[in-house]
């Protein structure tokens, strides 16, 4: 039996074969390309290294692993794929301190020679989808965000009453006069009956002329600076355009999660839902980006394994004597999960009556808002393992209890 590890990167792969023994029979570099495979096959053809007498060992570096993975899967060879943070702590096992592409390789052909990197199964086409559309997504969300921070960031500096006009500064009508007035200037300078249509065109009848006069006497009354205003009201209409071009591409990829989610959904008379999207708290857009970063729940032995996948577990610290009190989650598994687990924990602890009292609870013990929607957040994984496991729909009179407390 043979032992290949290979340290992943953009152009080049470096290669460390290994015999049963350990000693080194092979060691190279091969291009991130078609050609570079082939390179890679004659070698081992030279050698006489059959598929089923070879097992690889790669760290999954960004996306360029994906490639070689899938050309290597097609062929029959079997391979293990282990996070960059598990062979970087390995790495530090050494007391010289030394990291080569080399010698990378050469560690991940030993770890997988002794049995220490877990059998890697690509995620389905299915799962793929919904994983690449919903951290686009969440990518998307973030960025509009950042965008509406720095338009209430242009208002504290040229309108800083403005908010007082409106319950949230970014709902339509809104929107619509900060691109047509943006200026507090030109709103004092309005003609009242227009700014009036205005508003009531935009809000759909909503907003009356009591609103146009509060608009129109905070702009003349402004406590706002008027230095370099011109540079400011561009780049704030350039702003509000560019956070409604962004959520109107957030709503493409929610159409087409949905689109991929009905692939889950057989029966078009009674469509079926993924058992998650029962879960209160878990819509189809949390659920989507669920079921993409978890893949086959088969893969994970327990709930607890789950968690720490999630990065929700938390961190230890503990020497002799000494144990740690203040400990934090450990944020080391997928961002994405984590976010969205969390945001569905958000939800579930006002309407999901369990995991309210659950969070109620933990408010009740003097634990902090973030520390008890991080307890939530746990046992929804628990939760959520135990019903995909058993695919079976959440029952709202299921009586439930995580094994080991509240995990």
């Amino acid at each position: 039996m043979y032992y290949c590890g290979i340290d992943i990167a953009k152009h080049r792969h470096e290669l460390s074969l290994l015999d049963e023994a350990g000693d080194s029979v092979l060691s190279m570099h091969f291009a991130n390309s078609q050609k570079g495979l082939e390179k890679l096959l004659c070698a081992l053809k030279s050698l006489k290294v059959e598929p089923e007498n070879v097992l690889f060992c790669m760290e999954a570096t960004g996306h360029y692993w994906l490639a070689l993975y899938c050309q290597l899967n097609e062929l029959g060879y079997q391979l293990h794929v282990i996070n960059p943070i598990q062979s970087d702590a390995l790495r530090n096992l050494y007391v010289r301190k030394a990291k080569t592409d080399k010698k990378d390789a050469l560690l991940l052909a030993d770890l997988v020679r002794l049995g220490r990197a877990p059998v890697t199964q690509i995620a389905s086409e299915t799962t793929l989808k919904l994983q690449t559309l919903s951290r686009l997504r969440l990518e998307f969300v973030h960025q509009v965000g950042g965008l509406k921070n720095r338009v209430l960031g242009i208002l504290d500096r040229i309108f800083p009453e403005y908010p007082e006009c409106f319950s949230n500064v970014f709902i339509r009508t809104s929107r619509e006069l900060l691109k047509s007035y943006p200026e507090p200037e030109l709103l004092a300078e309005a003609d009242l009956s227009e700014l009036t249509a205005f508003l009531n065109q935009h809000s759909r009848g909503r907003l009356h002329r009591d609103r146009a006069e509060q608009i129109q006497a905070l702009a003349k009354g402004t406590f706002g600076i008027r230095m370099a205003l011109d540079a400011f009201t561009l780049e704030l209409k350039l702003l509000v355009e560019q956070i409604e071009f962004i959520e109107e591409q957030v709503g493409i990829l929610e159409e087409a999660i949905e689109q991929v989610l009905e692939e889950f959904r057989t029966d078009p008379e009674q469509p079926y839902r993924h058992v998650l999207e029962t879960i209160p708290g878990i819509g189809t857009v949390l659920a989507a980006a669920i079921i993409g970063e978890i893949g086959d729940i088969s893969r994970f032995p327990n709930a607890k394994a789950l968690v720490a996948y999630a990065g929700l577990d938390a961190t230890v610290r503990a020497s002799g004597q000494f144990e740690g009190t203040r400990n934090r989650i450990s944020k080391r598994g997928s961002p994405t999960l984590r976010n969205s687990l969390w945001l569905a924990a958000v939800t579930a602890r006002r309407f999901n009556p369990e995991l309210k009292a659950f969070y109620d609870a933990k408010r009740a013990q003097g634990k902090h808002s973030g520390v008890a929607t991080g307890a939530v957040a746990r046992r929804l994984v628990h939760l959520i393992y135990s019903i995909w496991k058993d695919n079976r729909p959440f029952e709202s009179d299921y009586k439930w209890v995580p094994p080991g407390g509240d995990n």
